[in-house]
């Protein structure tokens, strides 16, 4: 199969961020399994610099509204995979990808606009011409509806990476796209008065990729929308949740120096030997075999309210329970008691490091996942990765890390009332589980890596573009 990823950052060329890394770690991921795969984004001045670019020879004109403006394509490789520079200096000859320190360039619309529609003009030069157009942020998002609007034989994925940045410009920029009218609608661009791409590229595009089910699931929510929940949910079928490979890259234990050599896959009790990190990092009492540790990353859950109001109860079963992140204010007066109280077996972290994470997940045995609609399951990804056996409310998308464990299978232990006391029992009931080894043995099991992410990517577009796989 023939891809095309159009997007506005590429790792480590020219990113700022999550873009960036999200589309070197797919690209890379299709190349090894064979498929042809190219990415084409902006020659931004540090592309310029660090990409060592060769001219491919292929020049053409872009129409942005009343103008035509001649570009240039270039060729490089980043990690053995073909990139494409589109250069036009006016747009893309910058200190920064989009802003400064004065902060966001004036122009973004049109230079976007001009990029999206020079990223379709070299699809349609190229030989053979790609089976998937996929799309990555506010950027490109576009692209959907120009494949659209003039019947390109592509078909589109989108891929938002923050339903928060959805490039919203004033309705004046409409002008910019050349697209007919009607496409100002509610329909279209339109967004309550003024233009917004991500809105637009969710309409037109044949199939939007969200990070994971249970992202899915909560943009469907003003909550965590971001004011697209009704779209979401009225473009439901084409919405695909994707684990994020990219949440859990360089999270291996089996690959992790810091960790004791016998910890692995194929190992899971040899977690005790981590238990002194563990130990260290928290404050804790020295245990023994028959101690039962769990932790809470706060910032990975939107339930903590319920965790604290739980956690003298499952305190008093005998855990120890270690704690990353932040203690919100309204939590503060519950966990200080339970600290009090329980001395050398809460021990909490409000800052902490990639090493400390590290550590916390190599020597407990339990993950608490106390929300039931936040969206952000890095932690719960990368808990697995290390066979945590996961404690998590029920809730949309969840299924695709956590299987109740029952007669001897699944990986973790649900609980289905956002209520204290359903958490404490389900903690009760984790920590009285005889197979804990099994069960963690199941986490590891579950694809949550890059790999499966990738897989899952090649699934899609043999849906779209079927014959071509």
């Amino acid at each position: 199969m023939k891809i095309l990823l159009a997007a506005s950052e590429l790792a480590p060329l020219a990113y700022a961020g999550q873009i960036g890394e999200g589309v070197a770690g797919l690209a890379s991921g299709l190349k090894a399994l064979g498929h042809e795969v190219s990415v084409v984004l902006p020659r931004y001045r540090l592309g310029a610099e660090g990409g060592k670019p060769k001219r491919t020879g292929v020049k053409f004109s872009v129409p942005v509204g009343a103008s035509r403006y001649p570009c240039e394509v270039y060729e490089t490789r980043v990690a053995g995979v073909q990139v494409f520079l589109v250069a036009r200096d006016e747009f893309f000859d910058r200190t920064g990808l989009y802003g400064n320190e004065n902060g966001d360039y004036q122009d973004n619309a049109a230079r976007y606009i001009f990029f999206t529609k020079a990223a379709l003009e070299l699809a349609r030069r190229m030989d053979p011409s790609p089976d998937i157009i996929h799309a990555n942020g506010w950027q490109t998002a576009l692209a959907g509806v120009f494949v659209r609007e003039y019947g390109l034989p592509f078909r589109t994925v989108l891929t938002p990476y923050g339903l928060e940045f959805q490039g919203n410009f004033w309705s004046y920029d409409f002008g910019l796209t050349n697209l007919p009218g009607h496409y100002f609608s509610a329909g279209g661009l339109e967004f309550y008065g003024s233009m917004n791409f991500l809105k637009a590229g969710i309409l037109f595009s044949d199939a939007v990729v969200m990070p994971d089910e249970r992202a899915v699931a909560a943009a469907k929510t003003p909550a965590f929308g971001c004011g697209l929940e009704q779209i979401l949910r009225e473009q439901a079928r084409k919405i695909w949740g994707i684990a994020d490979g990219a949440a859990t890259r360089g999270w291996d234990p089996s690959e992790d120096s810091g960790l004791a050599s016998a910890f692995g896959p194929k190992n899971p009790a040899a977690r005790a030997a981590n238990w002194p990190a563990a130990e260290r990092l928290f404050a804790w009492s020295p245990g023994d075999a028959g101690r039962r540790d769990l932790v809470v990353f706060s910032e990975a859950s939107d339930g903590l309210g319920i965790f604290f109001d739980a956690l003298d109860r499952i305190l008093a079963h005998g855990a120890r329970v270690g704690g990353l992140g932040p203690v919100p204010a309204d939590c503060r007066k519950a966990f200080e008691i339970a600290r009090r109280k329980y001395a050398g077996r809460l021990g909490w972290k409000e800052s902490f490091t990639e090493r400390d994470a590290r550590d916390a997940m190599a020597g407990c045995e339990f993950l608490v996942v106390p929300g039931g609609t936040d969206p952000r399951s890095g932690w719960l990804q990368r808990g697995l990765r290390y066979g945590l056996v996961p404690v998590a409310m029920q809730c949309d998308g969840i299924g695709q890390f956590v299987k109740e464990r029952r007669g001897g299978h699944g990986n973790g232990f649900l609980f289905f009332h956002a209520t204290a006391d359903a958490l404490a029992d389900a903690c009760r009931k984790a920590m009285g589980c005889a197979d804990i080894a099994a069960a963690s043995a199941a986490s590891l099991a579950l694809e949550v890596s890059a790999r499966a992410a990738v897989d899952a990517h090649v699934e899609l577009y043999a849906r779209l573009a079927p014959g071509e796989a």
